[in-house]
C-alpha cells in the first residue's frame, strides 16, 4: 500500500478534469511509434562507466547494437570501451544524436535520470533498474504525461528488443530471432519463455516488450498491443499479463475494439500468470499481488477470451498454437 505521504503525492499528481486526463493520454499515447527500434537505433547508457552498464554494454555491443556513447557526470571528455563519454544527457544528445537512452542509476538516482533524458527529449528511455521510490515514479509519470517526444519502458523491466538487431536492456538474448511475433509481457521470465516457445517453431519475433510489473509502468500491454496492431513486421501478437492492476482488463478493451474496426485482425494469444496465486502476497515484484480490489486471474481471462484472444495455459504453447494460427 502507498504511505500517506505518497498518497498525498499521487493526488497532487493526477489531475482532477477528465477531459485533462484523456489531453495527457493523448499526448503520451503520440510516442508509441519510439517504440519501432531496429538496426539503425542509437543507444545511449545513463551510469555509463558503472560496473552494471559497462558488463551491460559489452554484450549490446557485441550483439550488434549502435552504442553511440555514454553519461557519466564528471566524466565529460574521457572515453569508455573507446566511445566517448559526456557529463549530460543534453550534450549526448547534441553531439551523438541518440534514440534511446539505457538507464543503469541506481534506484536512488534513476527517477532523477529518467528526468532527465525527458527534459534532453531523448525519443526512447529504458529503465532497468528496481525499488525506485514510487514517490519518485509519481513525479516521472507527471512529466512524461505532458509531453510528446519521449517514451519510457520499465522501470524494473527487463527492456525492449528487435531480435539480431537492436537490444536495450537485460533480457538472455541468445534465445531470440528475427521473425514476425510481437511480444509484450508484464512478466520477464515468462516472456523469455515464449521467445523460446516462437523460436523453437520457426517463428521468430519482430519486437519484444518487457513492460515489467511495477505500479506504475511507463509502457502498458495496452501501449504494446498499439504498436503491434500497426506494425508491419508484426504478423501475429502475444500478450502476457498476471495478477496485480487491470492492465490486462484496458488490454482486452483495446482487442476488442481492434478486432471491430479491422477487416483481418492479427491473431493474438494471451495468457495470465497467478491463477492460483494467494491473496495479499507480493509474487515477485511490486505489481505482482492479488489486492481485494483487483480483478482475479479468471475474470482477466474471461475478458481477454471474450475479446477474441485465444488463451493459452502456458508459454511452451505459444509457438506451436501461433503457428497453427498464422497457417504456417
Amino acid at each position: 500500500m502507498l504511505s500517506s505521504a505518497a498518497r498525498a503525492t499521487a493526488t497532487r499528481a493526477v489531475p482532477r478534469s477528465a477531459s485533462l486526463v484523456r489531453s495527457y493520454s493523448s499526448a503520451y499515447d503520440s510516442t508509441i511509434p519510439n517504440l519501432k527500434i531496429g538496426s539503425d537505433t542509437r543507444v545511449i547508457f545513463q551510469g555509463f562507466t558503472g560496473r552494471a552498464a559497462t558488463a551491460n554494454a559489452k554484450d549490446t555491443i557485441e550483439y550488434g547494437t549502435k552504442i553511440v556513447g555514454g553519461v557519466s557526470p564528471g566524466k565529460g571528455g574521457q572515453t569508455h570501451l573507446d566511445l566517448p563519454v559526456f557529463n549530460t544527457v543534453r550534450e549526448a544528445m547534441q553531439e551523438v544524436k541518440p534514440h534511446v537512452s539505457a538507464v543503469f542509476v541506481p534506484a536512488q538516482g534513476a527517477a532523477a535520470a529518467i528526468i532527465e533524458s525527458i527534459e534532453a527529449e531523448v525519443p526512447l528511455v529504458v529503465s532497468v533498474a528496481e525499488h525506485i521510490p514510487v514517490h519518485d515514479m509519481l513525479r516521472v509519470h507527471e512529466i512524461l504525461r505532458t509531453q510528446t517526444k519521449t517514451r519510457l519502458v520499465g522501470p524494473n523491466c527487463p527492456g525492449i528488443i528487435a531480435p539480431e538487431q537492436c537490444r536495450v536492456g537485460i533480457m538472455p538474448y541468445k534465445q531470440y530471432k528475427k521473425g514476425c511475433v510481437g511480444i509484450v509481457s508484464k512478466s520477464g521470465t515468462l516472456s523469455y519463455e515464449s521467445v523460446g516457445s516462437t523460436s523453437k517453431a520457426g517463428l521468430g519475433q519482430s519486437i519484444v516488450v518487457g513492460m515489467g510489473g511495477d505500479l506504475l509502468p511507463g509502457t502498458t500491454l495496452v501501449d504494446g498491443l498499439k504498436l503491434f496492431f500497426d506494425h508491419p513486421e508484426t504478423e501475429g501478437i502475444i500478450v502476457i499479463g498476471e495478477i496485480g492492476g487491470e492492465a490486462e482488463l484496458r488490454a482486452a478493451e483495446a482487442i476488442k475494439e481492434y478486432r471491430k474496426k479491422t477487416p483481418n485482425p492479427k491473431p493474438i494469444i494471451a495468457m495470465v500468470a497467478g491463477q492460483t496465486a494467494p491473496e495479499g502476497r507480493t509474487m515477485g515484484h511490486a505489481g505482482a499481488v492479488l489486492s481485494p480490489r483487483d480483478a482475479p486471474a479468471s475474470v482477466k481471462v474471461a475478458a481477454l477470451r471474450d475479446a477474441g484472444a485465444v488463451i493459452v495455459p502456458h508459454p511452451g504453447v505459444m509457438g506451436a498454437t501461433m503457428k497453427e494460427l498464422l497457417g504456417r
